[in-house]
């Protein structure tokens, strides 16, 4: 790979400006913030003339249609790749990764784990989302700020801060949503935020009442963890589509520091979602595991039975916390 070239914002607008017939990858189980942004950059890019398509190698969540542009996207060779919220090539999917892997052009992150992967980075490790730094580029480009692409930004930027609840909420943060807001105002942003964060289907409710029951409490309750393994989503007939945005449940118990969500995604093979309340950095744990993330959410892929992945993570977070 050639050198690293870091972007600042205006360069990568320059960049953008100058780039033609862009592919824009997202992250694999999209998310708001990673479908938010890419739309949003893939309509910036449509309005100056360009060609754009956002690929996944996952299926956008039912919950995220609505902000998918109603025209069918055009199927073109890229001139040049993109990649928005992705902190790490392994992150494309087993369906972008082997095509994408090692030709990405422009990485625009937010991570401060961030692994390079991409000939040009755009990172601001104190943006609180992608949408954050979209939105950031899209002031500094020749196009308009339409609704579609303000719904899309709002939705990324709510949902990486946990409707702005997140350490990761800056003033700026509060900013670029009032800014959202005041010049797209037929946006639906209380919709938005009630589909987004109270809406949940009767298949959820029941996932919720499940995990209550499994919640596992290790540390005096300091860290609480919940293993999914197949057998339980079998044993339960749990839809994949309801486990989306679980990461969090674990740390709505009182006094819980850190929160430990494992995901069983094929035999013996763990997905960890970390999320931390207090200063315990879940991104170096999972770092040490091949994975990373934020401070205070973060990500890996351990490989094991449950029981041995489970004694693997509460030794490191027992090492973090100082407890015995």
């Amino acid at each position: 790979m050639t050198q690293l070239q870091e972007f600042t914002l205006k360069e990568t607008a320059q960049w953008l400006q100058n780039c033609e017939d862009a592919h824009i990858l997202i992250h694999r189980s999209p998310d708001g913030d990673c479908i938010g942004s890419g739309y949003a950059l893939a309509e910036a890019l449509r309005q100056m003339g360009k060609r754009a398509a956002v690929l996944c190698s996952d299926p956008i969540p039912e919950r995220y249609q609505f902000l998918l542009p109603k025209e069918t996207q055009q199927i073109f060779s890229p001139k040049c790749v993109i990649s928005v919220d992705v902190a790490d090539a392994k992150l494309l999917g087993e369906n972008l990764q082997p095509v994408y892997g090692e030709c990405v052009d422009l990485s625009i992150d937010h991570h401060i784990s961030h692994r390079q992967f991409a000939g040009a980075l755009c990172l601001d490790g104190s943006a609180a989302a992608a949408c954050q730094i979209v939105y950031q580029l899209v002031q500094l480009l020749p196009v308009t700020l339409t609704d579609s692409m303000a719904a899309c930004l709002y939705t990324g930027i709510a949902t990486d801060t946990g409707c702005f609840q997140f350490d990761n909420v800056s003033p700026a943060t509060h900013r670029i949503a009032a800014d959202l807001m005041e010049r797209c105002p037929d946006v639906n942003y209380a919709w938005i935020n009630r589909q987004m964060f109270a809406v949940k289907s009767m298949g959820r409710l029941h996932l919720e009442q499940l995990m209550i029951d499994h919640l596992e409490p290790y540390f005096g309750g300091k860290c609480m963890l919940i293993c999914i393994t197949q057998e339980f989503i079998r044993k339960f007939g749990i839809d994949d589509a309801e486990l989306e945005g679980i990461a969090g449940f674990p740390l709505q118990v009182q006094g819980a520091e850190v929160g430990i969500v494992m995901k069983e995604k094929e035999p013996e093979k763990f997905r960890i979602s970390m999320r931390s309340a207090g200063e315990t950095d879940v991104s170096a744990i999972c770092a040490a595991h091949g994975g990373g993330g934020h401070r205070k959410a973060a990500g890996c892929l351990v490989c094991g039975p449950a029981a041995q992945v489970r004694a693997v993570l509460l030794k490191s977070v027992s090492e973090v916390l100082n407890t015995p």
